[in-house]
C-alpha cells in the first residue's frame, strides 16, 4: 500500500549542498552549455512564432503520448490547418495542451512569474474544465499491475498549503541558493508528488518545465520540452520519481533531469538548424522563381506545416483565387505537396512536416 504524504515536505527545508557532487556539478555545466547554445539559436530564426508554433505542436503530441493519448503527425497537421475537420478526440486533446501551453508562456511573458492561478489556468485550459484543485479524497497513482505505489496528499487544505509553499520556491529566486536547471528538476518532482488536480497533473507539470526555463532568463521563447526524452525513458522516470519519495535519492533524480535537459537541447538544436536551413532555401527559390514572394508568405508556410487555401487568403490578405494560384504554382514547384481529403485540399509542406516527424 502506498504512504500516505500529506507531510510532504516544502522544498526549502532539502539540503541544497546535497547537490555539489562532481558529478551533478560536471552534469550541470554541460547542460547548462548546450542550453544557452539553443536559446541563442532560436534567436537567429527572426520569426519566433514559427519555432512556437511547430515545435510547441510537437511536444503537445510528445506530451500527450505519455498518457497514452495518442495521434499521428498527419491528424495533427490536418486538425492544425483546420481544427473543424477532426473527430479523434485523441487530436483534440494534443491541441488543447498546445492551447494551454501558448496560454501559460502568455502568463509568464507579462507578469514574469509563475504562480498557482497560472497554474490552475494552465489545467483548466488542458482539460477543458475549472474543477481547480482536487476536493475529493480517494486519488492514488498504481503501477502498470494496478498496485498503489504512492498516494498524494488527500486534504484540499494540505494541497493548498503545498501548492502555496511550491509558488512561493518557483519564484522567490534569492531565497534559494540553488541553480535554476537542479530547482527545476526540484519542482517538477514536487509537483508530480502534490498531484494537485484530478486529471492533467503529468502534462501540466512538464508545461510548468518550460514556462519556469522561460521565467528564469534561460530561454527567450518555450522551446525545450522533456517530453520526448521522458517517453524514451518512461520506466526511468517512474521509477526515479517514485525513489525520492521512498529513499530520498534526489541526486539520481537531478542527474536524469538535466541528462534530459542536455540530450533535449542537442536534438532540438539539430531541429531548429534543420527549419532554419530549410526556411532559407525556400526564401531564396520562392523570391527567384516567383513575383508573389514576401516575408508574410514564408512565414506562413512555416508557421503551419499543413496550409489551405482559405489560410492563405486571410494571412495574406488577397483573394481566394489569388490564394489558389499562388499554392498551385507553389505546388507545380515542389515547395508543398496537394492533398485533397474529402472536398478539401492541403497544401503541405514536406520539408518542415518531414523534420518535425524525424524528431522521433
Amino acid at each position: 500500500m502506498g504512504l500516505v504524504v500529506s507531510h510532504l515536505l516544502s522544498l526549502e527545508q532539502l539540503d541544497f549542498e546535497r547537490f555539489d557532487t562532481p558529478l551533478i556539478l560536471k552534469k550541470l555545466a554541460s547542460s547548462s552549455r548546450r542550453l544557452a547554445e539553443l536559446k541563442g539559436v532560436a534567436a537567429s530564426i527572426p520569426n519566433q512564432g514559427i519555432l512556437i508554433n511547430t515545435l510547441g505542436l510537437q511536444e503537445a503530441k510528445d506530451s500527450s503520448e505519455i498518457e497514452n493519448i495518442v495521434t499521428t503527425h498527419d491528424e495533427l497537421f490536418r486538425d492544425d490547418a483546420d481544427s473543424s475537420v477532426s473527430t479523434n478526440p485523441a487530436t483534440k486533446e494534443v491541441q488543447q495542451y498546445r492551447q494551454a501551453l501558448h496560454a501559460g508562456f502568455k502568463c509568464v511573458q507579462e507578469t514574469g512569474l509563475l504562480t498557482v492561478n497560472h497554474i490552475v489556468a494552465i489545467q483548466g485550459e488542458l482539460e477543458r474544465n475549472n474543477a481547480g484543485f482536487r476536493k475529493l479524497p480517494g486519488t492514488s497513482l498504481k503501477d502498470g499491475g494496478g498496485h498503489v505505489v504512492y498516494t498524494p496528499p488527500q486534504s484540499p487544505d494540505d494541497i493548498v498549503r503545498l501548492m502555496s509553499g511550491l509558488e512561493q520556491f518557483i519564484n522567490n529566486s534569492d531565497q534559494v541558493a540553488v541553480d535554476p536547471l537542479i530547482k527545476m528538476a526540484l519542482i517538477h518532482h514536487q509537483f508530480e508528488s502534490i498531484h494537485p488536480f484530478y486529471d492533467g497533473n503529468g502534462r501540466t507539470g512538464r508545461i510548468i518545465n518550460v514556462l519556469y526555463l522561460v521565467k528564469e532568463g534561460l530561454l527567450d521563447i518555450p522551446v525545450l520540452y522533456l517530453s520526448q526524452h521522458i517517453v524514451r525513458t518512461k520506466s526511468e522516470y517512474y521509477r526515479l520519481l517514485q525513489a525520492v519519495r521512498d529513499d530520498d535519492a534526489w541526486e539520481e533524480w537531478v542527474l536524469y533531469m538535466l541528462e534530459a535537459v542536455e540530450q533535449t537541447a542537442r536534438r532540438t538544436l539539430h531541429t531548429i538548424q534543420a527549419i532554419k536551413t530549410v526556411l532559407a532555401d525556400y526564401k531564396h527559390r520562392i523570391r527567384q522563381d516567383h513575383k508573389f514572394y514576401s516575408q508574410d508568405l514564408i512565414n506562413h508556410l512555416f508557421m503551419h506545416p499543413y496550409t489551405k487555401i482559405d489560410f492563405m487568403q486571410k494571412a495574406l490578405n488577397i483573394s481566394r483565387i489569388t490564394a489558389a494560384r499562388y499554392l498551385d504554382a507553389l505546388a507545380a514547384g515542389g515547395f508543398v505537396a496537394k492533398h485533397k481529403v474529402g472536398r478539401s485540399n492541403y497544401y503541405v509542406n514536406h520539408a518542415l512536416s518531414q523534420i518535425l516527424m524525424d524528431q522521433h
